[in-house]
């Protein structure tokens, strides 16, 4: 499989040079950010994209800077090292990509993305690629918050238990400001509020001596103005170590804009947490109030532009080979943690963009089209009984919680060659698997490119007229009219198989089903329906979608479920006439760090997958993943890529770093000694 090649990039090794930039917008934070390049050691200013012809108003605006016209043109200058991204929320992840694949640092003015799962294409676009990437708060880096952190390291008024922030501001806008258009993501939730979820964590993180936690429970309240925009919103969250927090935003109060934390032996303030000379180089005052004792105010001295520290920290992480900020810039766990929170945030205010609803079908996050070239680049596999041959890994689609989420990791998976995707009845509420896949290859004019595996007839309604009936509700939310590839997603032993088979011939020879088979079915059951297929002249079952992993499943996952990755099972497949989908072929994160004998944090892999045999093969896999430069998860995917009868395994990542982690396993050759060397 070939991969695209990382851009070139390498550390600054002259601490003399400065980062050249270029400033993506001309808005009000881009005007901000042009005056503290000035005011910083390492950095330097090259030049102004506007989204158009530049005019007079911008060039007043940004007096003496090279203006260049349109967002790519600057992107493509060799004569700029890093761009700062100030345009409205939703273009931030494209331009983010974008300059990732140019190779170029990028500095983001918060947030990130507009939800968790543009930042996360966003990340992994710049790790990919070798480039810095890095979100704007700046307020991370005044001085103010590395002495809030060692007050509560030090217990400076005991035990932090209950702190409150906000950052709220009335502001008299037209509804198609930025602040308020629904198409802009207005509001002040990812505005503002992500500085006040910000500090939260970070003081929960600092209470326990890390850089940052992440709350266990969002609860929040909000006011939705005329256009959709949170105009006001407050949040209550829980974290583990017991720290409550209360924080709050506006776009249309003024809120006291202050952070104060309670400690069991009196309270700290911070009275100016988000600007606090940002824009100038003045001092910030903390007021620490001990419990029955005087208040003392302690003067932290600034020096510098806040803006401009951010500005010399993104040169520091580049001259040191970092993709990332160090603390107490936000890391981007740190910034996937906010987003993830902020995006809890939203649904519980009931708040969704229009452009994040599945029936948008919104264009990829890259803000190009698909490059469908380059399908051709997984490996294929003729499977029994399917007309033409299928991506070596099949893409499964349950898991999926939100558009942009889905069509994020569909849009690669398809990119990177994979065309074969795994759908069921069942999956999500009200078929939401389904109806992602259908928005998905609608929007991108695939449908013809790829494969699809329906599933349906699951437990407790698995009976033979219930296979047409959801097999019409499947096809109606995939928007076709046909699927090549079905399987009964379940058994019910108290019907014949016979009832089952018919049911699903009628829907072949309607010319909705190509191949078809059974998931979750035991081996004997699927013989007598292959043996009542044959006797009636109807199309045999060519497809099993059980389990199969290098590591045995020793109790089901789910009600119902079956493996086939004993002995036994694997001499019956040995014929080659049955082709097996398989799912939790990495079983289920066994492979991973997360699992171990000393390690029982998660029942569900304790139970399916815990046990002396497994172990050693996971042992066998990791000393493999040593020799190969693999991980073990990926060994345990390769191992399921080289049986002696046809397997594709179903793969199931949340991320496009998952998918890209995933995938690499198909570069992996395995010899037959290998595989057997793993079986243990």
């Amino acid at each position: 499989m070939t991969r695209p090649n990382a851009v070139e990039t390498s550390p600054m090794s002259d601490t003399a040079t400065p980062l050249r930039w270029g400033i993506i917008g001309t808005g009000a934070i881009a005007r901000v950010f042009f005056d503290a390049i000035e005011q910083s050691r390492a950095g330097q200013l090259a030049a102004v994209a506007t989204r158009g012809a530049p005019s007079p108003e911008i060039e007043a605006r940004f007096p003496g800077a090279r203006i260049v016209s349109g967002y790519d043109a600057l992107l493509a200058d060799p004569a700029i090292d890093a761009v700062y991204i100030a345009t409205p929320h939703p273009t931030h992840v494209t331009l983010a990509i974008r300059a990732a694949e140019t190779g170029k640092h990028a500095l983001v003015e918060k947030p990130l993305g507009v939800n968790a799962a543009e930042a996360e294409a966003a990340i992994h676009a710049a790790r990919r690629a070798g480039t810095f990437l890095g979100e704007g708060f700046m307020y991370r880096f005044h001085p103010q918050v590395a002495r809030l952190r060692e007050l509560i390291e030090q217990r400076e008024v005991g035990e932090i238990g209950l702190m409150r922030a906000s950052f709220g501001f009335r502001a008299e806008l037209p509804e198609t400001h930025r602040l308020l258009a629904d198409q802009h993501a207005g509001g002040g939730i990812l505005d503002v509020g992500g500085y006040a979820m910000s500090m939260a964590r970070l003081v929960a993180g600092a209470r326990e001596g890390a850089d940052f936690a992440d709350p266990v429970t969002v609860a929040g309240a909000g006011r939705l103005g005329p256009t959709g925009a949170d105009l006001v919103a407050s949040a209550s969250l829980l974290f583990a170590n017991g720290l409550v927090a209360e924080v709050s935003c506006s776009v249309a109060l003024a809120q006291e804009n202050r952070v104060e934390l309670q400690g069991t032996h009196g309270r700290i303030l911070l009275l100016n947490p988000w600007m606090a000379g940002g824009k100038s180089a003045d001092e910030a005052m903390i007021v620490v109030e001990p419990t029955g004792g005087a208040a003392r105010r302690i003067v932290v001295e600034h020096g510098q532009n806040t803006y401009a520290r951010e500005i010399d920290a993104v040169a520091d992480a580049v001259r040191a080979g970092r993709s990332e900020f160090a603390s107490p810039g936000p890391t981007h766990a740190d910034t996937l943690g906010n987003m993830h929170a902020l995006d809890r945030w939203r649904a519980s205010i009931g708040l969704t963009y229009s452009f994040e609803r599945l029936e948008t079908g919104r264009p990829p996050l890259s803000g190009r089209p698909l490059k469908q070239a380059s399908r051709r680049s997984m490996p294929e596999r003729r499977m029994p009984g399917v007309g033409r041959p299928v991506s070596a890994v099949a893409l499964g689609t349950a898991s999926f919680t939100g558009a942009t989420q889905a069509f994020a990791v569909m849009d690669a998976y398809f990119e990177a060659g994979g065309a074969l995707f795994d759908t069921s009845f069942w999956y999500g509420a009200n078929g939401l698997a389904d109806r992602h896949l259908g928005a998905w290859m609608a929007s991108r004019g695939v449908r013809d490119a790829v494969s699809l595996i329906a599933k349906g007839a699951h437990t407790p309604l698995c009976y033979p007229d219930v296979i047409g009936r959801q097999l019409d509700a499947s096809l109606e939310r995939l928007r076709t009219g046909r699927t090549e590839i079905y399987m009964m997603h379940r058994d019910n032993e108290d019907v014949p198989v016979g009832e089952f088979v018919d049911a699903i011939a009628r829907e072949i020879a309607a010319g909705r089903i190509g191949a078809y088979g059974f998931s979750n079915w035991s081996l004997g059951r699927f013989d007598e329906a292959r043996a009542y297929a044959e006797g009636n002249g109807l199309p045999l079952p060519t497809a099993l979608s059980n389990n199969f992993s290098l590591a045995e499943m020793l109790h089901p996952v789910w009600a119902g479920c079956v493996s086939v990755s004993d002995d036994a099972s694997k001499a019956w497949l040995a014929d080659g006439r049955v082709g097996v989908y398989a799912w939790s072929s990495q079983a289920r994160g066994f492979f991973t760090e997360r699992s171990g004998p000393e390690r029982r944090d998660d029942p569900e892999l304790v139970r399916s997958w815990y046990g002396a045999r497994n172990f050693e093969r996971k042992r066998r896999a990791e000393e493999i993943g040593r020799r190969t430069g693999r991980s073990a998860t990926q060994v345990a995917l390769a191992y399921t890529l080289h049986q002696p009868f046809p397997v594709v395994p179903l793969i199931g990542p949340l991320t496009v770093a998952e998918l890209d982690d995933s995938l690499q396993a198909l570069d992996l050759a395995l010899t037959p000694d290998d595989v057997r060397w793993l079986e243990a």
